[in-house]
């Protein structure tokens, strides 16, 4: 016979053909896989628990933008639908690094993310209800809604079970300073910063509290110790920089000012507040060029923020 002298696979596939039975090529052809349009209109019908497997697969090769934008979304809507977060999570993020603007994609994020921090807050409530844990998140919610007074409660007990746990001496100050608002009585705040450093040497927020509350009371010594030790834990906390640079210049220590407000502009050169502190502490050493030039940049960055104060309105770091 003529296929006797073919190879075998030819042969067979030959006999094959020619008696109509499937040949052993046509058996191992892989299925075809769906396209990322087929999987993101199955998404469209609910058809999630089919489409997102396809999604998951197809992405890291798709290139197109649009496409891809499009197929993000219905892995985000398949994975939230199935309670996937680690997917739901993953692609959120790569959505906001993508398209960082877009209004969908924060106003699904913020839903979304909200959602995980609900879930989470009463996972804590079923599993550890008398944590200091627990109790700490109800007290930030009280305070969330303005009630001071149930939130203190909340945290002196903490205090009472757990003195030394970090962060609740500092929550207590900041509710003291509430309460101080305009009268300026400031000395339950002090002390209770003070008990939060005792507790957490590290804790940078209470050191730059510390150090605004001395500036106010002109102690510009005890401001300098203060903000220079927030800055030295936290070296991204750019308010403890320029406020550190505002103090060695109200007490007449120019040239010292120049490096932290130096940092300032460096990390936040937006803000005209930075280039006119600086702009008078290089005007008082002598550096007319560099006044000048840090006064440029002070008007060009308040025009572009108009409502910003070149001296105030830096708030403590969270």
């Amino acid at each position: 016979m003529v296929f006797e002298r073919l190879p075998p696979v030819c042969a067979a596939v030959l006999f094959a053909a020619i008696s109509g039975l499937p040949s052993f090529a046509q058996k191992a052809a892989p299925s075809r896989e769906p396209s990322v349009q087929q999987a993101i209109g199955w998404v469209e019908s609910g058809r999630c628990s089919e489409a997102l497997p396809v999604l998951k697969r197809s992405l890291p090769r798709v290139l197109d933008k649009q496409v891809k934008y499009h197929a993000e979304m219905a892995v985000v809507r398949c994975a939230m639908a199935v309670d996937d977060e680690e997917i739901a999570t993953q692609t959120l993020l790569h959505l906001k690094r993508d398209s960082p603007n877009d209004p969908e994609v924060l106003y699904i994020a913020t839903h979304y993310f909200s959602e995980l921090g609900m879930r989470a807050s009463q996972e804590l409530e079923a599993a550890a209800p008398n944590s200091f844990q627990a109790q700490k998140l109800q007290a930030e919610s009280f305070e969330s809604q303005g009630k001071n007074d149930e939130a203190a409660a909340i945290y002196s007990k903490i205090l009472a079970d757990n003195p030394k746990t970090p962060g609740i001496h500092y929550r207590l100050g900041q509710i003291e300073l509430a309460k101080a608002g305009a009268s300026g009585a400031t000395d339950d705040a002090k002390r209770e910063f003070e008990a939060e450093i005792a507790v957490d040497p590290l804790n940078a927020s209470a050191h730059f509290v510390l150090g605004e509350l001395a500036r106010r009371a002109n102690d510009w010594d005890e401001a300098v110790k203060e903000f220079s030790r927030a800055a030295k834990l936290d070296v991204g906390f750019s308010e403890a920089y320029l406020a550190l640079g505002m103090s060695l210049a109200a007490s007449g220590k120019f040239a010292e000012a120049i490096s932290p407000l130096q940092s300032y502009v460096k990390m936040e050169p937006g803000d005209p507040a930075g280039h006119y502190q600086l702009a008078i502490a290089y005007s008082r050493t002598g550096d007319k060029d560099g006044a000048a030039r840090e006064l440029a940049l002070q008007t060009q960055a308040a025009s572009a923020h108009p409502a910003t104060d070149t001296a105030e309105g830096h708030s403590a770091h969270p």
